[in-house]
């Protein structure tokens, strides 16, 4: 994957391609970054993939810093990133967590750039924010102030959380933390979990049913974030396969990328 980057309205967006033929965009969630998606893309089977960046998020923190970062305006981010860079006709979209809560809202306001549709325990509804992300951003004031040592050390019990696998999670950390640790740190979380705003994701519910569009549900059925309850309901409403991951928890697309890539082939 080759790291890439272009200007859309005065924001410097990043993303990292690689392969030819349809275009697949896949989006990440919080706290993650386009990494997340290292071992599922290479499972992917002749496609351009296109592993968009959140602005706010990864490489891009910098460009989030007094900019609106929410999930609905991260929607607006996107689609103008992919008509930017030639995907007017559109692409299949893959998200998780946040990013899957992009793709839904996409997918409901500009259909004409969502082919297909592949959500990864993905937020929806009102599933988020979850417990742990509000009580941070109700300690905000104090948690910011935390140095970067300290606040690795819960950053790296966050993400073990999510994890089924531990090598893998030990290696997610080592894959996403440095981005904060080189961008303010605890600062920069705080900024992601203040723009976080279940309307976002409530504002397009009613509408989901009325897609017209191909879709795939991956769900890790241990995950304690989203509740695999959102996902079977969204494989209802979207009239979608769900692949149920027995023992899996919520990074699905670092513990068990062969499930996610398996869902985008089907699409391909």
């Amino acid at each position: 994957m080759e790291s890439r980057n272009v200007e859309v309205n005065g924001i410097r967006m990043r993303w990292e391609e690689g392969g030819e033929g349809p275009p697949v965009v896949f989006v990440h969630g919080i706290p993650t970054s386009p990494r997340l998606w290292r071992h599922v893309v290479p499972r992917v089977r002749g496609a351009r993939s296109m592993a968009w960046e959140m602005v706010g998020y990864g490489a891009s923190i910098d460009e989030g810093r007094e900019r609106d970062i929410s999930v609905a305006k991260q929607t607006e981010y996107l689609a103008a990133w992919m008509r930017a860079v030639g995907l007017d006709e559109g692409a299949v979209v893959v998200g998780h967590d946040l990013g899957g809560g992009v793709a839904q809202i996409l997918a409901v306001r500009q259909p004409e750039l969502v082919r297909g549709l592949v959500l990864a325990n993905a937020i929806c509804y009102d599933s988020w924010p979850i417990p742990s992300v509000k009580a941070m951003r109700a300690m905000g004031p104090v948690v910011e102030r935390l140095p970067d040592g300290v606040f690795r050390l819960i950053y790296a019990n966050f993400l073990q959380q999510g994890h089924d696998d531990r090598e893998r999670a030990r290696e997610s950390i080592g894959e996403h933390w440095p981005f904060y640790e080189g961008a303010g740190g605890a600062a920069a979380m705080i900024r992601q979990v203040r723009s976080l705003d279940v309307r976002d994701t409530l504002a397009v519910a009613d509408r989901l049913p009325h897609l017209d569009v191909p879709a795939r549900i991956v769900w890790g059925a241990a995950d304690a974030f989203q509740k695999i309850g959102y996902g079977y309901r969204l494989a209802y409403e979207l009239e979608a396969p769900l692949d149920r991951i027995e023992g899996g928890k919520h990074f699905v697309p670092e513990d068990h990328p062969e499930r996610v890539a398996a869902a985008v082939n089907e699409l391909l």
